[in-house]
């Protein structure tokens, strides 16, 4: 794998804004990485009437941070805010992505992540997959790596839920009910994150990672994963 782009020296520069108002930016929904068109499988799950209700779509998105993409993103997104080699962990992104189309959405929102970012802030964060792009981007501004994760844990459940409030349908009430009462799970994986290692990477979701690959299947699609 090329990844020759990808270097570990970033540019670190003195905030000049708080950095909450920061981080809400970067994880706002109206931040440019197109996470409005990935469903991560999700759509697979409700066409199999898998997740019909706003009960099952809180178990599954549970899952996914639990056991799936959520936890290794934080550990990813984790160690590459404190210092570890961002070719060796853009590697790792990209492995730990189960077909085609989950590859495609953290290589899209990476890049558009990491070349938004630098435009923005005057800075050279490389494209990597979308956790690692982000680490790169907490240890460049210098910005609480602990709210950083919680913040990029809750966006993650957000994003899926709005997915899940369109396909299933639900009210929108519904939806934010799912996405307050995973906060607490977002709190506790950000925590953990912060001091696991690379050992502590992987998970076991096999129903999420087989929708995912069955999505590109589906006869008609909302979403690109």
């Amino acid at each position: 794998m090329t990844t020759g782009m990808i270097t570990a020296t970033t540019i670190t520069t003195t905030m000049s804004t708080d950095a909450a108002l920061t981080l809400h930016q970067l994880f706002s929904p109206a931040f440019p990485v197109g996470a409005f068109a990935y469903s991560h499988g999700l759509e697979t799950a409700v066409q199999a009437g898998q997740v019909g209700d706003a009960s099952a779509l809180q178990g599954w998105l549970a899952a996914v941070l639990r056991h799936g993409a959520g936890w290794s993103d934080a550990v990813l997104l984790a160690q590459a805010a404190q210092g570890a080699d961002p070719a060796m962990l853009s590697e790792l992104g990209l492995a730990l992505s189960p077909s085609a189309e989950r590859r495609l959405e953290t290589e899209q929102q990476g890049r558009a992540f990491a070349a938004t970012v630098s435009d923005v802030w005057g800075l050279e964060i490389p494209a990597a997959p979308y956790p690692v792009a982000v680490g790169l981007a907490v240890r460049a501004l210098e910005l609480p790596l602990t709210e950083a994760l919680r913040l990029y844990l809750q966006a993650f459940a957000s994003n899926l839920a709005g997915a899940g409030v369109r396909l299933i349908p639900l009210g929108q009430t519904d939806g934010q009910r799912v996405v307050q009462a995973l906060a607490p799970l977002c709190a506790e994986l950000a925590a953990r994150a912060q001091g696991a290692g690379l050992d502590d990477l992987g998970g076991f979701a096999p129903l999420v990672d087989i929708a995912s690959q069955r999505h590109d299947m589906l006869y008609s699609r909302l979403f690109r994963s």
